[in-house]
């Protein structure tokens, strides 16, 4: 079971908590990991990564284990205490300007 934290945003918009569960079996990687949130959550498509690309959106950061994990490459294995279900993976909506 992977536990995942949503922005605010992306809660109201799937109209869920603002943590989810995910059943996975194995070990998975980044891209497999929101393969599966945009499977269970077909209105998030879009909203996390690029429809065509698969990149990550611009002002969104991934963060576990207490670590931003956000410019790791898509096919990283999520880190085991994340897969077990002891930390969750974090999704942040990022700010910028000064």
């Amino acid at each position: 079971m992977i536990r995942v934290i949503l922005p605010t945003y992306l809660q109201r918009l799937a109209n869920v908590g603002r943590e989810v569960q995910l059943e996975v079996d194995g070990d998975i990687t980044f891209l497999e990991l929101l393969d599966v949130i945009e499977e269970k959550y077909p209105m998030l498509k879009g909203t996390i990564r690029d429809h065509v690309t698969k990149e990550r959106r611009a002002y969104l950061r991934f963060f576990s284990c207490g670590q931003d994990l956000s410019h790791l490459a898509p096919e990283t294995l999520l880190p085991r205490e994340v897969l077990i279900g002891k930390e969750p993976f974090r999704i942040v909506g990022a700010m910028s300007g000064g």
